[in-house]
C-alpha cells in the first residue's frame, strides 16, 4: 500500500525483454540503500517487486499483463519515473491510500498555466467515470491528486510547482499517456451500491452516475 507521495524521481537505466515481460533497472538514489529483493516499489504508480539491488540501482520485473494495462511497456533507457516505497504501519498518510494497481491508461488533454500551478486535464472514459468524483482523490502516474473539476469527458487537477518539479508530471504534455488509479474506497462504494441495485433496491448504474459516483 502506498500514499501517492513521490519520494524520488528515478531514471531508467536499462530495459530488457524477459519472456513476454520486461526487466527494468532503475536508478533509485537513496531509496536503494535499504531496499532488498522481495520489497515492493511503486514505479509510475505500478506496484512492482524488487528482484535485485546493486548500489543505487533496483531491478524489477513487469509481466505481460502489467505491460498491457500500464505505460511501463513504453519505458526506455533515460526515462524518468516516479518512485515510492510502501507505507509503514503507524506512519502518516499525506496523500491517500494507493494500491499500485492501475485501473487504466488515459491521456493528458490540456495544460493551463497559472501563476503558481498548472491545471492539467485528463481524458475521462466510461471505465473511469463512476469512480472519479469532484474534490475526490486520484493517483496519476502514482501521484496523489485532488480532482478540482469534473466534466463529462475529462477531469482536471491543479498541480503545484513543487509537484511539477519533483515528479514526472512536470514533463508531460498534451497527448502524453499516464497511469490512473482511482480511490479504492470509491470502488468499494460503487461496487456495493451496484450489488444492492441488482438486488432490487433501484440503485442503477445510471443513478450512480447521477450522484457523481
Amino acid at each position: 500500500m502506498f500514499s501517492g507521495i513521490i519520494e524520488y524521481l528515478g531514471t531508467v537505466g536499462s530495459v530488457s525483454k524477459l519472456g513476454r515481460g520486461r526487466s527494468l533497472s532503475i536508478e533509485a538514489g537513496p531509496l536503494a540503500e535499504q531496499a532488498k529483493p522481495g520489497d515492493s516499489l511503486a514505479v509510475n504508480g505500478v506496484c512492482l517487486t524488487a528482484t535485485a539491488v546493486h548500489g543505487e540501482m533496483i531491478e524489477a520485473e513487469a509481466v505481460a499483463e502489467t505491460l498491457a494495462k500500464t505505460t511501463l511497456g513504453n519505458l526506455t533507457r533515460g526515462d524518468r519515473v516516479n518512485l515510492e516505497r510502501p507505507l509503514t504501519a503507524g506512519g502518516r498518510i499525506h496523500g491517500h491510500l494507493v494500491q499500485g494497481h492501475v485501473d487504466t491508461v488515459t491521456r493528458v488533454l490540456t495544460l493551463e498555466e497559472l501563476p503558481e500551478s498548472v491545471l492539467m486535464a485528463f481524458a475521462l472514459d466510461d471505465q473511469l467515470g463512476p469512480y472519479v468524483v469532484g474534490r475526490g482523490s486520484v493517483a496519476v502516474d502514482g501521484v496523489s491528486l485532488t480532482v478540482a473539476r469534473l466534466d463529462e469527458d475529462r477531469f482536471t487537477c491543479s498541480i503545484i510547482g513543487y509537484t511539477l518539479a519533483h515528479t514526472t508530471l512536470g514533463l508531460v504534455r498534451p497527448g502524453s499517456r499516464v497511469n490512473v488509479e482511482t480511490d479504492i474506497i470509491g470502488k468499494y462504494v460503487v461496487s456495493t451500491l451496484a450489488r444492492i441495485g441488482a438486488g432490487g433496491s433501484g440503485v442503477s448504474e445510471a443513478k450512480l452516475r447521477e450522484w457523481g459516483y
